[in-house]
């Protein structure tokens, strides 16, 4: 790195750490401002492995300031960062807009997902939004399966549990969870009832000669049926007499409307494909989701329905029953789609499940996967996700997520609880080393004492054995010169040895030497971090052995980390599509390791 770039590092670090340090009302800490920095300067990802050395004594220093003086730097480097923290300061207390007409106490909202897999990340923004609804006006948060598609969007029987899952892990818990193929003879006995009211009828019509006749705004010929017939072909609709394709029940709108798609839309379909749930598989006539829904949302006293930007066609094509019943429609807001950084695989479930069957993800939980299941593995908490998501706010524009906002906020709330510990990775493009330390101008201590946790001396140190040591190759440096091993003391580079000089700290306060981790030879444990690029294999510090899996502790310089199991065995993994566990077969790294971790963020 030329002293060019370096300058900019340390500003750019600076501020960082200024803005952090304001914002949050606590001392900035190096990992917590890395995601920031490196995320609006992309220029510096190259040279990330330095860039902690680099930052350190300046976020010592803006660590030593008081409050005002943080300020009063922050507005001489970047007083467009101060305006910022202002307008937060004096911003409203809820990021989300008021409901329109919604009383406490009387609003009702529901989570209608396709069980036809697990969630994306995408999918996470509904639930965030109802539920954080439900808590300002002491509302109901509904959950409801819409699952009467079993051919061209079939179920998958598990995702109804891990969708539940992936909202308890958001936070939420549904007042009510229903299933709409529990429903049938419900959506049968409304079709009915609408029938008799005119507002719908039996149609035989090829598709492509209703297209047409829709298209031009002519009437169907079944269209003035008789009730009785209707009522007639409808039930043998249900009981399964015409082949798939062969009849419909349309809703009766109007057949001028100026949007063709909202022209006699189709409420029942047959399907000839068995539902995989045992307690529908029997149903061939199903209803389409327009219909579905509306009854549902009706029935179930849902005030306020959120749904995307593309789906305004819902509420036009919904008002023909709604009208023909008599019933009031809920309130309705419309967003657009969130579009996701980071990841190299599309917000897609069948994309993803298409690359999980190809061996080309090992599971949902991959961390290459953009699915709840990948962030919840690699320590991510839901409130972080859904805090991240909430910000977005209502936009009907398509909005861009960040997952360095949630990185940020997940940073917020483990930072303090995380166990700092000491991972040398040994890649590829740049294998660990292997040095001996050896007596220098003082004994060589048996051991280093790093703090378990820099903020807080109180918790003690943690022993790591010195002796011979692996340290990453970046970090070596040139023959003759120093370097100073975090939580050991300096040493001075002669060949293949690391001579103690000794243990004064002052050193590191001048900037005279880099502060870089290390881990003994012979007792570290052989480590498979999984990344989004990949997984890594490295070392880590042996005292993280006593560690309970599902703990996220910060690996120095590298960044967070939830251990997920010790000697190979995965404890909280998914299966392959072969019955294998995931985390063994991923890229056949994990199986000999001592210790898989998931690698969170920065």
């Amino acid at each position: 790195m030329d002293d060019e770039l370096r300058d900019r590092v340390q500003t750019a670090g600076e501020r960082a750490a200024l803005f952090n340090a304001l914002k949050h009302g606590n001392d900035p800490d190096v990992g917590a401002i890395m995601g920031p920095l490196m995320g609006e300067n992309p220029d510096f990802r190259p040279h990330g492995d330095e860039i902690p050395g680099i930052i350190a004594p300046v976020v010592s220093e803006v660590a030593a300031m008081d409050e005002s003086e943080r300020r009063d730097r922050l507005a001489e480097l970047a007083p467009d960062m101060v305006a910022e923290l202002e307008t937060e300061d004096t911003g409203d207390e809820h990021v989300l807009p008021e409901l329109p007409n919604a009383e406490p106490g009387s609003v009702v909202m529901r989570a209608a997902p396709n069980p036809n897999g697990p969630w994306h990340i995408g999918h996470a923004r509904m639930p965030a939004v109802i539920g954080t609804y439900k808590q300002r006006y002491d509302g109901e948060f509904i959950c409801r399966f819409d699952d009467t598609d079993p051919e061209t969007k079939r179920p998958d029987l598990d995702a109804y549990d891990d969708i539940l899952e992936d909202i308890a892990y958001l936070g939420f818990e549904p007042d009510r969870v229903l299933k709409a193929s529990d429903r049938l003879e419900t959506y049968y006995d409304h079709a009915r009832e609408l029938v008799d009211r005119g507002g719908a009828y039996t149609c035989s019509c090829p598709a492509e000669t209703f297209s047409e006749l829709k298209n031009n705004g002519e009437a169907c010929p079944h269209r003035d049926k008789d009730a009785a017939t209707v009522h007639e072909e409808f039930e043998a609709m249900v009981a399964g007499e015409y082949a798939a394709g062969e009849m419909v029940l349309r809703v009766r709108t109007d057949i001028t409307h100026k949007n063709p798609a909202v022209r006699d839309w189709v409420a029942f379909r047959l399907i000839d494909t068995p539902h995989p749930r045992e307690a529908a598989a029997e149903y061939r006539c199903w209803p389409m989701l327009d219909f579905q829904s509306g009854v549902d949302d009706h029935l179930t006293g849902v005030t306020h329905i959120i749904r995307g930007i593309d789906l305004q066609d819902s509420a036009k094509r919904q008002r023909f029953v709604y009208d023909a019943f008599d019933w009031t429609y809920p309130e309705v807001l419309h967003w657009g789609h969130v579009q996701l950084d980071a990841y190299d695989v599309t917000l897609s479930t069948s994309t993803i499940k298409s690359l999980i069957e190809r061996g080309e993800l090992s599971g949902w939980d991959d961390p290459r996967a953009p699915t709840i299941q990948s962030v919840r593995r690699r320590g991510i908490r839901g409130e972080a996700l859904v805090e991240s998501m909430t910000e977005l706010g209502m936009s009907t524009s398509d909005v861009d997520l960040a997952m360095s906002s949630v990185y940020a906020n997940n940073r917020d709330l483990v930072d303090d609880e995380a166990e700092r510990r000491f991972l040398v990775r040994d890649r590829a493009d740049e294998p660990a080393v292997e040095c001996s330390i050896v007596d220098g101008d003082a004994p060589a201590p048996a051991a280093g004492q790093p703090p378990i946790h820099p903020d807080y001396p109180d918790r003690g140190t943690r022993t790591v054995p010195a002796g011979r040591v692996y340290l990453e190759s970046s970090d070596l440096p040139p023959v003759g010169e120093r370097v100073w091993l975090k939580g050991y003391g300096c040493v001075r580079r002669d060949e293949d040895e690391l001579v103690f000089v000794d243990a004064d700290i002052e050193v590191v306060r001048e900037g005279d030497v880099d502060v870089v981790h290390w881990v003994p030879v012979t007792e570290s444990l052989e480590t498979c971090l999984r990344t989004l690029e990949g997984d890594i294999t490295g070392y880590a510090e042996p005292g993280i052995a006593d560690t309970p899996v599902d703990t996220v502790v910060q690996f120095e310089r590298v960044g967070f980390a939830r251990l997920d199991a010790f000697n190979g065995d995965s404890t909280d993994g998914g299966d392959t599509t072969d019955g294998t566990d995931s985390t063994d077969v991923a890229n056949g790294v994990a199986a000999g390791a001592d210790l898989v971790a998931y690698y969170a963020h920065p």
